[in-house]
């Protein structure tokens, strides 16, 4: 029986994922059984008892017996993940338990039953395992060499509806659940358990695909007949496992086993291969698991790979994936947010910037698509330090700046994915999304929102300038070497340009050396009141424009246009978005923006339309209450603390 659940146990998950790391993870559990005492005593009740049978009765070649715990299989399909009832519904499974009734009714007396009630109860209570509040599960019964080949022939091929490639699922039809069958009651036999169900994560996680290619701005494309290049992009925190094991306390909720990346690690390419991005964005992605595991799989997908480790001694960083057959490479920019000795900017937070050529597929003739832009980035954590995730995210703005922007001044469409640790609305979301933020006196706390700090008597605040000029970067998110006004000239300004200065007081007073001739150069210009209020208005718009590398105002601005795809708001449940869910918490703090067209403003809240850009669909996010049903994250089905994020875009495609 021992051979025949660790079969099934093994070839379940092999079915699942190919990783050959998966063979030391049975090879250490298989062949548990219970400690040497209480095999020999259960042996020695076995002997008495069949002593004691009639010859009619008797056991034909009894051999040497073991005797496995359910807890040993059980654990089994915990780790699987996997909804064991499609095992008791199978004819190889029903003919294996008839089997086994059959032999144990011929075996075992009332005599005998009640001797085995009896040891069996003495066992240590530690030797039985309750699951989700069900009724602990005894002992198997202990068979002959042939009963145990009898179970093995079980066929795993009836697992063909994987839980997890269920609830991936794009399909509409939501897959039915096989009832359980009950346990057949035969007399005088030792009660036969049945095999528990799995808790059905594909029916409580499920996330559907909302199609929004609906939406006037497409469908007025469609009708132009004007094509798309179409294309998914999807952002994932993965969860390193150095960080889980330096923050075990994070998953007291966890059982032990799906922590383990040996069991982590299938069902995350599982799910990343099943939606089949074309880009690929992953933060939390440990060093030596993205080149000896993480890399040859993306590049055996068709990805072509590129990772930046965070600085310091930290092993994890972010890695973004594209198809080859999709894209090409123009510019690869990393970046370190980490600056020596400026103390907003003295973290080890990293992200990538690439610049990526859409391919076209042959047969379109003379046509083009516009370069994509593709960010992605981890933000400090730190809940206080609301100022560093600030300043790197002006960082990575600015380098966005630099790798998207045209040789007309404006930008190739941006996508930027990235976990930001700041939740929606907060401060640092509103910059993104809004264009601007007035810093000055905030409190560091606020800038994300995470958590509330304002009972603290002393905390700290952001100041103008948030960094020192010396590095290089605007109030406006741009570096300064590329925003450097041009050396002056004879026809630096316009002829309209100095007319506005024509009254002004400096123009209005006679040089010094300027000969006196009267009628000519004694004379004082006079303005009439519109055309004073005018110049005032002139010198005070240029009196207020800041040199490059400044920050007096307390306010930074960009000019990239950034909406997310998400609403962070479920209307049909009534409740917020979650990504993530911290000690039990939901929060939003990973995103997807992405270009488009600003079309007016309300409240301060900007609102865009599709530009070239346009978002197609998404992979709808789950509510706080649905994850603790789940028992939050991570658990037996995804396997990270973050829910991937999924989006399906179109690029216009032009004639040339």
């Amino acid at each position: 029986m021992t051979d025949a659940f660790f079969t099934c146990r093994k070839n379940v998950l092999l079915a699942k994922s190919p990783s050959t790391q998966i063979e030391g993870v049975f090879a250490a559990t298989r062949g548990r059984s219970v400690p040497e005492e209480q095999e020999a005593l259960l042996q020695q009740w076995l002997e008495e008892g069949v002593e004691n049978l009639p010859a009619s009765e008797s056991v034909p070649a009894v051999r040497k017996v073991s005797v496995t715990l359910t807890s040993d299989w059980l654990e089994g399909s915990e780790l699987l993940m996997t909804s064991l009832s499609d095992l008791n519904t199978s004819p190889e499974v029903t003919r294996c338990a008839d089997q086994q009734l059959s032999e144990l009714s011929a075996l075992a007396s009332s005599e005998l039953q009640d001797h085995a009630v009896a040891e069996l109860a003495r066992l240590p209570a530690e030797e039985t395992v309750t699951v989700g509040g069900s009724a602990p599960w005894a002992a198997v019964v202990p068979q002959t060499d042939h009963q145990t080949a009898g179970c093995a022939g079980i066929n795993v091929e009836v697992l063909n509806d994987d839980p997890a490639v269920l609830a991936w699922s794009l399909a509409c039809d939501a897959e039915t659940v096989p009832p359980v069958l009950p346990a057949q009651p035969i007399q005088d036999t030792v009660p036969f358990y049945p095999v528990p169900a799995e808790v059905p994560y594909h029916e409580i996680l499920w996330r559907d695909w909302e199609d929004l290619s609906v939406q006037p701005c497409v469908l007025e494309q469609v009708s132009k007949n004007t094509p798309l290049f179409e294309f998914r992009v999807m952002s994932y925190n993965i969860l390193a496992q150095d960080l889980v094991e330096q923050g075990l306390d994070l998953y007291v909720h966890c059982h032990p086993d799906i922590l383990n990346w040996n069991y982590r690690l299938p069902n995350l390419l599982q799910e990343i291969q099943h939606w089949d991005p074309d880009v690929l964005c992953l933060q939390e992605v440990q060093e030596n698991h993205y080149w000896e595991q993480l890399e040859p799989t993306f590049k055996e997908m068709g990805f072509a790979c590129f990772y930046k480790r965070r600085t310091g001694t930290k092993t994890d960083g972010c890695a973004v994936c594209y198809k080859h057959s999709r894209f090409q490479l123009i510019s690869l920019s990393p970046i370190e947010y980490f600056r020596p000795g400026l103390d907003v900017l003295n973290r080890d937070n990293v992200g990538l910037v690439l610049l990526l050529q859409p391919v076209l597929p042959e047969g379109l003739g003379l046509k083009a698509v516009s370069p994509l832009c593709v960010a992605n980035t981890h933000v400090l954590f730190n809940p206080r330090r609301g100022d560093i995730k600030l300043a790197q995210v002006a960082l990575l703005l600015a380098e966005i700046d630099k790798i998207a922007r045209t040789t007309e001044g404006s930008y190739y469409p941006v996508i930027l994915c990235g976990d930001l640790n700041s939740v929606p609305d907060s401060p640092l979301y509103k910059f993104i999304r809004n264009g601007e933020l007035s810093y000055h006196g905030m409190p560091a706390w606020k800038v994300s929102g995470q958590e509330d700090f304002s009972q603290q008597l002393y905390s700290r605040k952001l100041l103008a300038p948030l960094w020192p000029s010396s590095l290089g970067v605007t109030d406006k998110c741009q570096y300064v070497t590329l925003c450097q006004p041009k050396k002056l000239g004879r026809r630096e300004y316009s002829r309209d340009f100095l007319l506005q200065f024509r009254f002004c007081d400096v123009a209005c007073e006679r040089p010094p050396q300027l000969v006196l001739l009267e009628g000519v150069t004694d004379a004082k210009p006079v303005a009439s009141a519109r055309e004073h209020s005018a110049v005032t208005a002139v010198l005070k718009r240029h009196n207020s424009l800041s040199l490059p590398g400044k920050q007096c105002s307390g306010v930074i601005q960009h000019g990239l246009n950034l909406t997310s795809v998400y609403s962070h708001f479920l209307p049909q449940r009534g409740r917020p978005e979650v990504t993530t869910m911290p000690m039990g918490l939901g929060a939003t703090v990973d995103y997807i923006f992405y270009s488009a067209e600003p079309v007016e403003s309300k409240a301060g809240r900007r609102l865009y339309k599709d530009g070239a850009l346009k978002l197609l669909g998404r992979l709808s996010l789950l509510s706080e209450d649905v994850l603790l049903m789940a028992n939050g994250l991570p658990n037996h089905f995804c396997s990270s603390d973050h829910l991937c994020l999924l989006a399906s875009f179109g690029l216009e495609i032009s004639s040339l």
